[in-house]
């Protein structure tokens, strides 16, 4: 009946109706995959503060796979930059607008090293069961979306056993892989983001006249060269797997300050200029004390703005 179904929803002047149908009987991951780009776009650019770069990778390179039947490979986006920048956020938000039920959607699986890796004795047992793992999601929906979080704290050599999946050339029984999107978060690579927004800022540049691709190459040095990386001496980045290293930079007092704004206004508290300004005021900044960038960027934003309310 459902393959019947299933066939039926391809003919477009029934396919409306029968798609609703097909649906309400079948826990196919279809049915509850339904991309919005364009809220993606908006919430990128509205809630992400100080990350130019990210806002259009992230956009530009989801919109561009998206668009493609048959995709040649998987989506590969490696965030990285300090902590409080918005990695974590910014990745929610890839689920939160490919499902209908966001980010509790069954496709959409976050991987925490601590959780799921912890012991670096353990390697060759976790890459048999993150091997099994995501070849049986695959199995079940080819529009799966892996997230694997804090790769500063992966046991190196993990990662590799998904090389064949992000490849080109590999087959998946009954699948076409090729339609996963991966996204690694880590903070490898944040000194590099780091040196060079500072260097552009006693330059007198503007902070959005800072391009990706002075990142790129930097990143992946960084991350591949760095034992206290998922990515050590990885097959995945010496094969050049990932599509594109998408640099967070750190953020300063103004951005720090919408934060708290922004954070106060959920709280219904929008009209409390003198808490965003004592926050942003609080906050540790470097390399000079009181100037540049935030050391925790907007990480300890909800404890602050406790502690002055």
């Amino acid at each position: 009946m459902l393959a019947v179904l299933s066939v039926l929803c391809l003919c477009s002047p029934v396919r409306g109706v029968f798609q609703k149908l097909y649906c309400s009987i079948s826990d196919s991951c279809d049915c509850d995959f339904k991309p919005n780009i364009r809220d993606l776009e908006w919430d990128l650019y509205k809630n992400v503060y100080g990350q130019h770069l990210a806002q259009d990778i992230v956009s530009e390179e989801v919109a561009r796979f998206l668009q493609n039947k048959s995709p040649e490979r998987p989506l590969v986006l490696s965030f990285h930059g300090s902590s409080g920048t918005g990695k974590t956020l910014v990745g929610s938000m890839l689920g939160n607008h490919l499902y209908g039920s966001a980010m509790s959607s069954p496709y959409v699986h976050t991987f925490v090293p601590a959780l799921h890796f912890p012991s670096p004795d353990r390697v060759k047992q976790y890459r048999e069961e993150l091997k099994r793992w995501v070849l049986g999601n695959l199995t079940a929906c080819a529009r799966s979306v892996f997230l694997f979080e804090e790769m500063e704290k992966m046991p190196p050599g993990v990662i590799d056993i998904l090389e064949p999946f992000l490849g080109p050339s590999h087959v998946v029984f009954r699948t076409n892989y090729r339609k996963a999107i991966y996204v690694f978060i880590g903070t490898t690579g944040e000194e590099v983001i780091n040196r060079k927004v500072l260097e552009s800022r006693l330059a007198g540049r503007d902070r959005e006249e800072i391009r990706s691709d002075d990142f790129q190459d930097a990143i992946a040095r960084a991350a591949y060269n760095s034992s206290a990386s998922g990515f050590f001496r990885s097959a995945v980045i010496r094969q050049k797997l990932v599509a594109r290293f998408v640099p967070f930079l750190p953020l300063n007092r103004r951005h720090v300050e919408r934060c708290a704004r922004s954070q106060l206004c959920q709280r219904g508290c929008c009209g409390r200029g003198d808490v965003v300004e004592a926050v942003g005021g609080d906050m540790t900044y470097a390399p000079v004390p009181g100037h540049y960038f935030s050391t925790t960027g907007c990480k300890a934003v909800p404890a602050k703005i406790n502690l002055f309310l």
